[in-house]
């Protein structure tokens, strides 16, 4: 029998992934790539958001409108717009490389040992790439 395609499956939208499930089996797989993907087209729009919102607060600046306040106001908020900006950079690359892990089968598997991460931790955090006990030792050495 064929293996089914996660990327076609459509999933109840009460589903929840089970232990009792074969692990990324392809509907836990089907789940977490919907729920990537939801999040990467968010982060994608919010982008270009944001991005409107620099461009718009340099224009006003560079026109020098409003008071020193104002000017302060602005620059403010295009650094904050900016490290939110690099933030979802960073968050997008981290869901491109997981939905890449999903294609060539490594998702939900420590990028360590190879070892299961864990359904539960999938759940709670679908970008983890090692087990709680090696992410434990890698943020010991980290620090």
């Amino acid at each position: 029998m064929a293996k089914k395609n996660y990327k076609n499956i459509e999933l109840d939208p009460k589903y929840v992934p089970k232990k009792s499930e074969e692990y990324m089996c392809p509907e836990q797989l089907a789940y977490f790539y919907q729920l990537l993907n939801a999040q990467r087209e968010e982060l994608l729009d919010e982008r270009d958001s944001v991005l409107n919102d620099v461009r718009m607060g340099e224009k006003n600046e560079t026109a020098g409108v409003g008071d020193e306040q104002d000017q302060a106001t602005t620059e403010q908020e295009i650094t904050m717009n900016l490290r939110m900006s690099e933030r979802n950079a960073n968050l997008l690359q981290k869901i491109n490389a997981a939905l890449d892990r999903m294609e060539n089968g490594t998702f939900g598997y420590s990028v360590i040992s190879g070892d299961e991460i864990g359904l539960q931790r999938m759940l709670a955090r679908p970008l983890a790439t090692m087990t709680v006990e090696e992410q434990e030792e890698y943020e010991q050495k980290k620090r």
